[in-house]
């Protein structure tokens, strides 16, 4: 990541339920133990807040994209 700060996302029903699924597993594991690996659930979190960038970024373009045409 750059020096930047990047906003997060708005996320879609989904990938919120996806989110709070991965970080009870979390939490679960450092109840467990805080010396547990974590690294797993670490990167599929990051895959979807990538993912809903990503997505955001394509809509944009599409918006974009459309206005432009008119």
């Amino acid at each position: 990541m750059t020096g930047k700060a990047q906003k997060d996302p708005q996320f879609t029903a989904r990938e919120k339920a996806q989110l709070a699924w991965y970080i009870a597993r979390m939490a679960k594991r450092g109840i467990a133990s805080q010396t547990v690996y974590q690294g797993d659930l670490e990167r599929r979190v990051e895959r979807i807040i990538d993912g809903a960038r990503e997505r955001e970024e394509r809509e944009a373009a599409q918006a974009d994209k459309g206005r432009r045409s008119r």
